[in-house]
């Protein structure tokens, strides 16, 4: 139910998720939810946006792991090409749940402090990359936090232009600038 919450908040956002259509999406019993998600769909909306965080690191890994020969740039570029592609095969129906979370629920605590965890999930490990690369730890952190304000910020356009150009043209106009942060070999 959670994964189901997650892609159903990324494409409609919290809004227009109701747990009814969670239960149906996970094809649960509607009566599952109250018995998981005792404190109702705040508690559902914060278990989705963590999932969407942990999932989001574990992508670091994989693109990691499938880097021949791993640079700061060709790291961003392979976390833009999953979005290209998802949006170049499947059109522009889903986006970040957490960013989605976050606009919803901007006034609920909750939320809020879920979204700001998901994304520390995310960009730890973008850091550690990035470290692991050559650059300054120092630097680091600022530029992970660099590489995932961009991504969601292209996803964002994209999906309004209905066009992969802004995720496109943070990969090209990114890519030197993380790679000159490299100042020793990882």
């Amino acid at each position: 139910m959670v994964f189901s919450a997650a892609q159903l908040i990324r494409r409609n956002g919290v809004t227009a998720t109701g747990m009814r259509d969670v239960a149906a999406h996970a094809r649960a019993p509607r009566g599952s939810l109250q018995h998981y998600f005792p404190r109702g769909k705040e508690q559902l909306v914060n278990e989705a946006v963590a999932w969407a965080g942990r999932y989001a690191a574990k992508r670091v890994a994989r693109f990691l792991s499938e880097l021949p020969e791993p640079t700061p740039g060709r790291l961003f570029a392979a976390m833009v090409r999953q979005w290209t592609d998802e949006f170049t095969a499947g059109g522009f129906h889903g986006g970040c749940p957490v960013v989605a979370a976050t606009v919803d629920c901007a006034d609920a605590d909750s939320v809020r402090d879920a979204a700001a965890s998901a994304f520390g999930s995310w960009t730890r490990p973008v850091a550690e990359a990035l470290a692991g690369m050559g650059v300054p730890a120092a630097r680091a952190g600022s530029l992970a936090t660099l590489m995932v304000s961009a991504l969601e910020g292209a996803i964002v356009i994209a999906r309004a232009e209905r066009d992969i150009r802004a995720l496109t043209t943070v990969a090209e106009e990114l890519t030197p600038l993380l790679d000159a942060a490299v100042t020793r070999r990882g």
